[in-house]
C-alpha cells in the first residue's frame, strides 16, 4: 500500500491505521465462544424490545451496524423484519448464521467494512448499531453520520448502545484531540448526553437513557455502563 497521501481517502486510511483493530483482532475475539462476555448470550437489547413493545417500531426493512454473533439480528427477524446485518469479523457471522438456522429465520449476514458498503438511498425503515459506534474514530464520525442519514427512509429511525463516560464497562474519558495525542481509543470511547446530542444534532431526539440492568434469567440483554439512544432522521 503507498503510503503518500493525495486524498482525502488516503488521509482516513492512515488515521484508521493508527487506531483500528484488525479484522485478525476481531477474529480471535469472537474464536472462544465460552468465555464468558456478557453479550455473547443470545438475547436481544432491553432498549430494543421496549421499542417493540411501545409500538415505536414496527416490522420493516433494517440494517444493522457491528452485529456479531446476530442476537439483535435474529430478535429483529423474529419480529417480521428483513434484516441486512454487518459486521467485520467471519468467526461471529458464522456464529450468527448458527443461530439463525436454529431459530429457523432468515438474516441477510454481510462480512464488510461497514465503510465500504454499498446502500441505496432511503432504502431502510430502521438501522440500528449495538456496541459499534464507541469504537468508531472521531476521524471518521461524519462518515458514519452520512452513512446513517443515506441509509434511512424520511423519519426512519436510528438507535445506538454505546459506553456512558467513565462507566463501570469502561468509556474512555478522553477528548477527540487526545486520541490522537495517545494513538488510542482506550478500548472503547465513552459519552455523555450532551455529547451525544451534539453528535446527533441533525437527528430528531426520540429517548436516551441509560440501559437497564438485566439479570441472567430475564428474556432480554442489559447491564450498567450503556446508553441506549433513539433518533428519528429529520
Amino acid at each position: 500500500m503507498s503510503e503518500t497521501i493525495t486524498t482525502y481517502d488516503d488521509l482516513l486510511n492512515m488515521l484508521d491505521s493508527l487506531l483500528r483493530e484488525p479484522t485478525a483482532f476481531w477474529n480471535g475475539f469472537y474464536e472462544d465462544r465460552e468465555k464468558g462476555v456478557p453479550f455473547f448470550g443470545n438475547l436481544p437489547d432491553e432498549n430494543l424490545v421496549q421499542y417493540f413493545d411501545s409500538e415505536l417500531l414496527g416490522s420493516g426493512k433494517v440494517l444493522e451496524l457491528g452485529c456479531g454473533p446476530g442476537r439483535n439480528a435474529i430478535y429483529l427477524a423474529q419480529k417480521g423484519c428483513s434484516v441486512d446485518a454487518v459486521d467485520l469479523s467471519k468467526e461471529a457471522l458464522e456464529w450468527g448464521k448458527e443461530r439463525a438456522a436454529e431459530k429457523k429465520v432468515q438474516v441477510n449476514f454481510i462480512q464488510r467494512n461497514i465503510f465500504e458498503l454499498e446502500i441505496e438511498e432511503g432504502r431502510y425503515d430502521f438501522v440500528y448499531d449495538s456496541g459499534c459506534f464507541h469504537h468508531i474514530a472521531p476521524h471518521r464520525r461524519i462518515n458514519y453520520l452520512e452513512m446513517v442519514k443515506k441509509a434511512l427512509r424520511p423519519k426512519g429511525l436510528y438507535s445506538i448502545t454505546c459506553f456512558i463516560e467513565g462507566g463501570i464497562l469502561g468509556g474512555a474519558d478522553i477528548s477527540d484531540w487526545e486520541v490522537y495525542r495517545q494513538k488510542s481509543l482506550k478500548g472503547g470511547l465513552g459519552f455523555t448526553e450532551e455529547k451525544l446530542r451534539m453528535i446527533f444534532k441533525e437527528f430528531e431526539v426520540v429517548e436516551i437513557r441509560k440501559m437497564r440492568k438485566k439479570e441472567e434469567s430475564d428474556e432480554t440483554f442489559g447491564v450498567q455502563g450503556l446508553w441506549t439512544a433513539l433518533f428519528m432522521k429529520k
